[in-house]
């Protein structure tokens, strides 16, 4: 009589079926490198992502600055009527009754937001109650993609982390205002005899906690170094590694860095300086 035979797995046989300690330690340990590795790149990637769309923020900005300009044959003042400044008429401060309506407000018909604009009864204070549900409006258009806190309001007001040049306080006290964002005042190209493509008109300024698109305080003169500037400073800076995004009044767009010499900051931010601002 012939008998099958039936294979014996012995007890070696099942030990190499599994993993022993040693080994899956090792394997947790390359996967654990191999996260290490790959985790920094990815966040450089997404960072590289979220600067590009600021970029696009900035370039969409100059675009409607320009068709501003060519409808109104300026660009807009950088605020009108800032509660601490004197007021012609009365010799003294606007004080509560100041308007304090930012460039921000102005440019909105030119970067496809008109609906938006006609909402705003910019007859009225930034903060007055008939301007509070348009004031609320969250836009893309006006926020960086790095900034932290980004879709959160701001005393009930959208946030912007964009602000117009004033001039700067580098080398100068900047008085009177050097920049292309001045308050009460609208200038044009021909203002600019620095040249557009070496002129600053805005920047980032992701810092400054009460940025709001609708208020005037969006518009500052430059005294620190790029991302050096205390928290309650307005100034150039940002949430990207190394520097921080700025509109030049050619409508271009530049990444400016953290190192960039002072003297050259400051000449960009002034628009009739006469200097000679070399590689930056």
């Amino acid at each position: 009589m012939e008998y099958c035979t039936i294979p014996q797995h012995g007890a070696s046989g099942a030990r190499r079926a599994a993993f022993t300690l040693v080994e899956l330690l090792v394997v947790i340990a390359i996967v654990g490198l191999l996260v290490g590795l790959l985790l920094p790149a990815v966040q450089a990637a997404r960072e590289a992502a979220r600067r590009a769309s600021c970029t696009n923020n900035l370039r969409q900005m100059g675009l409607g600055l320009h068709n501003y300009h060519q409808a109104m044959g300026c660009f807009p003042p950088g605020g009108i009527e800032h509660r601490a400044m004197i007021n012609p008429k009365t010799g003294r401060p606007y004080g509560p009754a100041g308007r304090q309506l930012a460039w921000s407000v102005f440019l909105l018909p030119y970067v496809e937001q008109k609906p938006l604009y006609d909402r705003i009864d910019t007859g009225k204070p930034f903060d007055a109650p008939e301007n509070a549900e348009a004031a609320a409006t969250i836009l893309p258009l006006y926020i960086c993609p790095s900034a932290t806190n980004q879709r959160e309001l701001r005393q009930g007001r959208g946030p912007c982390d964009y602000g117009g040049i004033y001039g700067e306080r580098i080398t100068s006290p900047n008085n009177p205002p050097k920049g292309m964002m001045l308050y009460d005042c609208a200038l044009t190209v021909a203002d600019c005899t620095d040249g557009t493509s070496c002129t600053l008109i805005i920047s980032e300024d992701s810092g400054f906690r009460d940025g709001q698109w609708i208020n005037g305080l969006n518009v500052f003169d430059q005294a620190f170094a790029i991302n050096k500037a205390p928290a309650f400073e307005n100034d150039i800076r940002s949430k990207h590694p190394g520097g921080a995004n700025a509109l030049f009044t050619d409508g271009s767009v530049h990444f400016l860095k953290e190192t960039m010499d002072l003297k050259v900051l400051a000449a960009l931010c002034t628009r009739a300086g006469g200097e000679v601002v070399g590689e930056w």
